[in-house]
């Protein structure tokens, strides 16, 4: 991999990782628009390193305050019914589904997942799904009125993601939505809600690329990318929040759509692959 393909990677890894248009579909449809070699699924998940790096910067005095009001709380039951003491056990809950089918399909996931015909159509399915979501659901409740089974239903949302083409985030906060949450709050709880996901996932991958002396991609491209990645993903992040707080999703619902279609048209006509 050169080095302007590895910012090309980090670059869309960092834009899609937050807006819900699919990471890990986009990922792979760079290298099918552009003739390049696919990366693999392992160089994914180191590259979202980065964005799990962005996240953390982002939301880090929230974080702090979660981790250390939890962490107390295990000690003093007063603590307990506060809402980062509570946060903490959401956010380890919420993330216990994707991590289980993670790791029972995990082959499929690295291989049979990775058509282009299964991404064209999560992100056509998936695209209206949070279209219709979007204009139905109640949208009345702030990121503190989130409960357990909030948790547990944007955890097996945040599973579906495994599909490349579904968005992690486009998945989060459409449960959220559903769940009568803001859209701003929905979008807080999910990016809070994959850094678990994103730094199980990227210790798996980073694994498995030194497992296979890189897998083929070179640790200096890896390291390229995954800073692209940070700096676009943080910008993604600023850039996501500011928009939901005046604006619906359906921008994001319309270029989905469309990009599946012509992944679709181009895919069943021989011109990607």
């Amino acid at each position: 991999m050169t080095w302007y393909e590895a910012i090309v990677y980090g670059v869309v890894q960092g834009l899609t990782e937050f807006l819900p248009i699919s990471s890990s579909g986009h990922l792979l449809l760079v290298p099918a628009f552009f003739g390049w070699e696919d990366p693999g699924a392992l160089f994914t998940a180191v590259v979202q390193l980065g964005t799990m790096v962005a996240v953390v910067l982002y939301f880090w005095r929230d974080l702090v305050a979660v981790a250390t009001t939890w962490v107390r709380s295990w000690t003093n039951p007063a603590l307990r019914s506060d809402l980062n003491a509570r946060m903490g056990w959401y956010l380890v809950i919420g993330t216990i589904p994707i991590v289980v089918f993670g790791f029972i399909f995990k082959d499929q996931v690295e291989t049979a997942a990775r058509s282009l015909y299964i991404v064209g159509t999560a992100l056509i399915v998936f695209g209206i799904i949070l279209g219709l979501i979007d204009w139905l659901s109640r949208k009345t409740r702030p990121v503190t009125s989130v409960r357990r089974n909030d948790a547990i239903v944007m955890g097996f949302a945040q599973a579906l993601a495994l599909i490349p083409g579904v968005s992690r985030s486009g998945a989060t906060i459409s449960a959220g939505l559903l769940l009568g949450l803001t859209r701003e709050a929905a979008a807080r709880f999910s990016f809070l809600l994959s850094i678990p996901a994103i730094v199980l996932s990227g210790l798996y991958g980073l694994y498995g690329e030194l497992g296979s002396g890189g897998g083929g991609v070179g640790l200096g491209s890896i390291i390229i990318a995954t800073i692209a990645a940070f700096i676009v993903g943080y910008a993604s992040i600023a850039f996501l929040l500011r928009w939901l707080a005046r604006h619906s999703l359906y921008i994001f619902v319309v270029y989905r759509v469309a990009l599946g279609v012509i992944v679709l048209a181009l895919a069943s006509g021989g011109a990607i692959s």
